[in-house]
């Protein structure tokens, strides 16, 4: 990739290594930032629809109010987006497809930014995002909790198995507790027999993972980290309000819809259905026999999911899969589109709530539902949800970010932007022991080691 300038002082990288105690936990660790250290980070947000680079100064900041859980306001140096080819279901499906996607985004944002990238922290939206939660309890050695108490019930948390075939995104505390009290934020120096902790781990489907960090590997780049999409988008949209007293972000992209759950100020719950935006288009490609293309631009400016009275009166122009744009075309009233995207809608909706709900977790969502994601921008589309899930709605943007451009402040910019806040809220999860880090630096364990690992454990 055509690089224009060495990188800044402020691109060094920031990765460490991620850790659950067993082989599973496979993706880079990203490394916590300083509260006091400004810096410059690169992100790649890797869609079904699209791929966005953002290349971002980070600046020390007093505590807002609403964003309290953030340490720096992000200003946008960089930004370049391209249309994403070779991924289905947030699965990549042809690697160098994905590979040239990718290498075009973060050469336009390079040139935007005149900084030269080294590494990016990454999304994951595909591979079955899941969750699985783990208790431990461990006895107090001098009867008040020490830093090396939480470690040792953090490291009897981690290690449970996550399954075969299963990789570790992220290892997230929900709260501890001490001789019975529960709900403890933070336990050191406080006294007690016996310490508990409740961790939240977030898998991905190991082939799916690597393939995603192979191709950006491809591109000569380094993977920081690798951030679940509902995750990223709470940290984008949602004010701390929302997050302690209880809510489901949903994030409607191309390929799949993804929800994360956050409650008591946690990300409790993620689950992700291979359902989005995409489907709603070959859907009206097939139903008005016309192309692509033209389905999705029928659908942006024309549908919605909800009827009026108008829609039989108003008709709209459809030009057939074959036909050349000079011919005639034929039309149809509004309503037909209409009748062919809310079935769609209302299944993606339902399996929402179905999947909360039998998760545990439509309670804790606190019948509040943020929607966001490229999807999410359907005409229509919060009256559906509020009647469906029956709660209060509405539509997340990015929030505290400077320098998006007005094209790049709706909702579907909104797991890029919750990118740039990770590496501020990455203290929150479990970090291996010093040890075990020395060993991974010597690189006998490293980063790319394992990676080698990965690739002859797969074929």
């Amino acid at each position: 990739m055509p690089r224009s300038l060495p990188p800044t002082p402020l691109q060094r990288p920031l990765s460490g290594k991620r850790h659950m105690s067993s082989h599973h936990g496979l993706t880079p660790r990203m490394k916590p930032l300083s509260a006091r250290r400004s810096a410059t980070l690169s992100i790649l947000d890797i869609g079904t629809s699209k791929v966005v680079c953002l290349i971002a100064e980070l600046q020390p900041m007093e505590q807002l109010s609403t964003l309290r859980g953030r340490t720096h306001i992000a200003r946008i140096i960089g930004i370049g987006h391209q249309r994403s080819v070779g991924l289905k279901g947030g699965a990549i499906v042809d690697l160098e497809a994905a590979e040239n996607a990718i290498r075009q985004a973060v050469h336009a944002a390079e040139r935007m930014a005149k900084v030269e990238v080294q590494s990016v922290i990454v999304n994951m939206s595909g591979g079955r995002i899941a969750s699985q939660r783990f208790e431990a309890r461990v006895n107090v050695r001098s009867g008040t909790v020490t830093g090396s108490d939480v470690e040792r019930v953090l490291e009897t948390a981690s290690a449970h198995g996550v399954g075969p075939g299963r990789t570790v995104l992220h290892a997230l505390p929900t709260g501890y507790a001490l001789d019975g009290q529960s709900a403890v934020i933070d336990p050191s120096g406080m006294i007690g027999d016996m310490l508990g902790v409740d961790l939240h781990v977030v898998t991905s489907e190991a082939a799916a993972a690597r393939n995603l960090m192979l191709a950006v590997e491809h591109c000569h780049l380094g993977v920081e980290g690798v951030v679940a999409t509902p995750y990223a988008s709470g940290l984008s949209v949602l004010v701390d309000d929302e997050a302690e007293i209880g809510c489901a972000v949903v994030d409607m992209g191309g390929g799949t819809t993804s929800v994360g759950v956050f409650s008591g100020g946690h990300l409790v719950h993620t689950d992700a259905i291979a359902v989005g935006g995409h489907h709603v288009t070959m859907d009206i490609a097939r139903g008005l026999s016309t192309r692509v293309a033209a389905a999705e631009r029928l659908k942006t400016l024309y549908g919605s999911a909800i009827s009026t009275t108008s829609d039989e009166r108003d008709m709209i122009a459809v030009h057939g899969v074959g036909e050349d744009e000079a011919e005639t075309p034929t039309h149809v009233p509004r309503s037909h589109l209409v009748r062919i995207i809310k079935p769609r809608v209302e299944e993606i909706l339902e399996l929402v709530r179905d999947r909360l709900r039998k998760a545990g977790f439509a309670a804790q969502a606190g019948n509040r539902l943020v929607l966001t994601g490229g999807a999410s921008q359907l005409v229509g589309l919060p009256e559906t949800a509020r009647r469906l899930m029956q709660g209060q709605v509405r539509i997340g943007r990015p929030l505290g970010i400077r320098g998006l451009p007005e094209a790049a402040k709706g909702p579907s910019f909104s797991a890029a932007v919750g990118l740039l806040v990770y590496p501020q809220v990455a203290h929150a999860e479990h970090f291996e022991p010093r040890r075990q880090r020395a060993l991974a630096a010597t690189g006998t364990n490293g980063y790319f080691g394992r990676l080698t690992q990965w690739i002859g454990e797969s074929f």
